[in-house]
């Protein structure tokens, strides 16, 4: 649910109602089942959603979809870029990546940093307050959950626009993990993904407008480069350019 609405957001849409469909297999437990729809309530719940009904089948794995409908006079979309726009994004990046590196490759951190990035794989998060409030200042707009480098790769396509990325967006724990552990940090702060937040391009008039509500509303704003004449997304470090490849979630390959 929360990868539905984190689009909306993105997008500038206010969720209304969802469906949900289900496949599950015939050595599900009632007590599962139930969790499942508890959280699907939760979410429900949080982001003032209504469940309409859906569909249930028995099959041998267990898959679970999600439809999602709402309403908006204004949709963001990801082609609008103009040259001098600030690309921001909400954040920060790298803790998806690097919980599943510690579930799954056993990485060594400490138990804070464990935490929080196992609750960003488990318990992730979108900011749907952010993308319906502000989508008037966004010249274009995603969400970054196929990966930061898909995402900012997309809308420079899509705008015909060089994306120059001057600031990662991300914290100091993250860094040390990836040092720690000697995996390579642009890695994870790029090709992560699964992580549910906006990416925008807006008019330099808006920042102060935009930082302001990031700061009463405790979200974390991140001013991470600008855009200019020319195609593709670069890494602008020790005044050279360093092309950021598109490492992320491709579909259907």
């Amino acid at each position: 649910m929360v990868s539905c609405i984190s689009d909306f957001a993105a997008k500038g849409v206010k969720p209304v109602f969802g469906i949900i469909s289900l496949v599950i297999p015939k050595k599900y437990t009632k007590l599962k089942i139930e969790k499942l729809a508890a959280g699907f309530k939760m979410a429900a719940k949080e982001f003032q959603v209504k469940i309409l009904g859906g569909d249930t089948n028995e099959g041998k794995e267990l898959v679970i979809s999600f439809s999602l409908f709402g309403f908006s006079k204004k949709i963001v979309k990801r082609n609008g870029a103009k040259t001098n726009d600030l690309i921001i994004c909400s954040g920060p990046f790298g803790y998806s990546a690097a919980g599943l590196s510690i579930l799954l490759k056993n990485k060594k951190c400490s138990k804070t940093f464990g935490v929080k990035a196992k609750r960003a794989v488990f318990r992730p998060s979108c900011r749907l307050d952010l993308g319906l409030k502000n989508k008037n200042y966004f010249s274009s707009s995603m969400d970054s959950s196929d990966g930061l480098s898909s995402t900012l790769g997309e809308m420079s396509r899509q705008s015909k626009k060089r994306f120059v990325i001057t600031r990662l967006p991300s914290e100091k724990d993250v860094f040390d993990f990836a040092d720690s552990n000697r995996l390579d940090v642009n890695n994870l702060i790029f090709n992560g993904g699964e992580e549910y937040e906006i990416v925008a391009t807006i008019n330099p008039k808006h920042i102060m407008k935009m930082k302001k509500y990031a700061r009463k509303n405790r979200i974390r704003l991140y001013e991470i480069g600008y855009v200019t004449r020319g195609k593709g997304v670069f890494y602008q470090k020790n005044g050279k350019l360093i092309r950021i490849k598109d490492g992320g979630w491709q579909h259907f390959q």
